[in-house]
């Protein structure tokens, strides 16, 4: 009988074992699992557009983005000019995605008559996991070309009708939240016409997003030059909202901006915030798939704050 029990006893024992070593190497199996996979923040921010300026976003592999960027006159017009709204200047963008780390554009703004083009890539994404990557890292590559009839023999020359913006943007998603971004700016003119102003501007920049509640984020945005320039130009500070409709985003913002081009508003923005000097401007845009996305795999694209 004694026996009997002991061998029953050891039986359920080197079972229980068995049972136990086989959870524990599951258990080992989905944590190697589990580092072996990347999670990869996304919608750090909720448009290409932080407001002026980019953000490190970028459309997706065969999505082409139609945006209109509108902003009104100054609110001191005064109104005479119903404080600004009589006023009005838009600027038309193409931005396609060429892969999910590329995407170029092409733009129209009255302003000079000025026809842009740009090239924006990923060059880090912020990730966990088996990779881990801080920040996400993007480069931005603008030119653009001045339209208008030319007044002088220099404005005649066509290359003088050219300048030219390289950015890098370091952004890091730090809650479902808080975003921010820093933005490196270098701006080359071929030709100005104040002479106190520069050819080559460096400038830095600083934006961040605040999303309080589920559809709706506080964006504020400022660039600060470096260079010396004329005594008539200003700092460009944004201050608006991203609303979420429907799949896309509205953005409603203020600023004393005028223009909508990099080169534009980073060194030519004439307005000051304390004498009335603010534009209302919003963005709008509509999103066409032009080539269907396949499953990827081997990654795991997570919206998260990591």
């Amino acid at each position: 009988m004694n026996t009997r029990i002991i061998l029953i006893s050891l039986i359920f024992f080197l079972n229980s074992a068995y049972v136990i070593s086989q959870a524990v190497d599951l258990d080992a199996l989905l944590e190697s699992e589990t580092e072996q996979r990347t999670e990869i923040a996304t919608g750090t921010f909720k448009a290409t557009r932080l407001m002026n300026g980019q953000s490190i976003e970028r459309m997706q592999t065969g999505q082409l983005d139609f945006r209109v960027d509108h902003r009104f006159g100054k609110f001191s017009s005064g109104s005479y000019d119903a404080f600004g709204l009589d006023a009005s200047i838009v600027h038309l963008t193409l931005d396609y995605g060429i892969t999910d780390w590329v995407m170029v554009g092409i733009g129209r703004s009255p302003l000079e008559k000025t026809v842009d083009g740009f090239v924006k890539f990923s060059a880090l994404r912020q990730s966990k996991g088996k990779v881990n990557m801080p920040v996400s890292v993007s480069v931005f590559l603008g030119a653009d070309m001045k339209g208008t009839h030319p007044v002088t023999v220099l404005d005649s020359m066509f290359s003088n009708k050219f300048s030219y913006t390289s950015q890098v943007l370091i952004a890091r998603k730090f809650t479902e939240k808080l975003s921010l971004q820093l933005m490196p700016t270098f701006v080359h003119r071929n030709l100005v016409v104040d002479p106190l102003d520069q050819n080559n501007v460096f400038a830095v920049g600083i934006g961040g997003r605040y999303k309080f509640a589920s559809r709706v984020s506080l964006n504020v945005e400022y660039y600060h030059s470096l260079t010396s320039h004329s005594a008539t130009t200003y700092n460009p500070l944004a201050i608006g909202f991203d609303i979420e409709t429907g799949g896309h985003v509205f953005q409603l913002f203020f600023t004393n901006a005028t223009w909508n081009t990099e080169r534009g508003f980073i060194t030519n923005t004439t307005g000051q915030w304390l004498k009335g000097d603010v534009h209302l401007g919003f963005k709008i845009s509509r999103v066409f798939p032009l080539i269907k996305r396949k499953d990827k795999g081997g990654e795991i694209e997570k919206e998260a704050g990591l």
